[in-house]
């Protein structure tokens, strides 16, 4: 199509991105208000609390918490919508080949992702909150106030769903040529090192909620090595997978190794 059908294309799929996440939205408030959603969230930090209640310090606190989860359970409700709307947006664009991986990847990502906050919201966000709230109890007493706890607890569980697509990256990044199984080898050192600064930043600060970060990040690029040979092999051929000698070149598109 022309330049200024794709802009156009492009600002419907936008729009209706747009109106799935507004209603979204809507159906994410009735969900918040009426089932419980607040109960779940909070259950973790009850023993830790007096009275076993968090603290609002402005009368218009409940109704605006309220509202963001409602946005972020509308995002979460419409991302069927929006992914669809980037696909077709998309999908022209890309090869056969290419298309026959990132669906499944699709599929398989939100399985991660649902994989990774379900590990945040079981294991670690537990072991941070009573590691966190271990210090000067003799001189202080919790009172946490609602908006801090549950940006706390939306910044960890969204962060564990995040890292846990990297198999779906590489996966992606495979399929389209820009990485082979031999740079994944080459740079598994860079990656312990990017994991290690990553789980610093985004779990609170304790050992435990970071090395509970590392480990499956370290364990799904393992594995994320193994989807890439398959892919590699797929689409390049059984040879192209094995490790690239001296004289050998790296298919089109892929990253060349380094000294080369």
């Amino acid at each position: 199509m022309p330049f200024l059908e794709h802009l156009e294309e492009l600002r419907w799929r936008i729009f209706y991105s747009a109106i799935a996440i507004a209603v979204g939205t809507v159906v994410g408030f009735l969900v918040v208000h009426y089932l419980g959603v607040m109960e779940i969230l909070i259950r973790p930090v009850r023993p830790l609390l007096v009275g076993g209640e968090l603290a609002y310090f402005s009368p218009a606190t409940p109704f605006f918490i309220t509202l963001k989860l409602a946005l972020v359970g509308g995002i979460i409700l419409a991302l069927p919508v929006v992914v669809y709307q980037i696909w077709a947006f998309l999908a022209p664009g890309l090869s056969e080949e290419e298309r026959k991986v990132i669906v499944p990847s699709l599929y398989f990502g939100l399985v991660l992702f649902c994989a990774g906050v379900a590990m945040a919201y079981f294991f670690v966000l537990p072991l941070a909150l009573v590691f966190l709230s271990g210090f000067q109890q003799e001189f202080l007493v919790a009172t946490i106030e609602v908006g801090e706890y549950l940006g706390f607890v939306m910044k960890l569980l969204l962060a564990f769903g995040a890292v846990f697509e990297l198999p779906v990256v590489i996966m992606i990044l495979s399929a389209m040529g820009l990485v082979t199984p031999q740079f994944l080898r080459e740079k598994r050192r860079h990656a312990i090192v990017l994991f290690t600064v990553l789980a610093s930043l985004l779990t609170p600060g304790d050992i435990a909620s970071t090395f509970l970060m590392i480990a499956p990040m370290i364990l799904l690029y393992e594995g994320s090595i193994f989807l890439s040979v398959a892919i590699h092999r797929r689409r390049w051929g059984a040879e192209s997978a094995e490790p690239l000698t001296a004289s050998e070149e790296p298919p089109p598109g892929a990253v060349e190794m380094e000294g080369r």
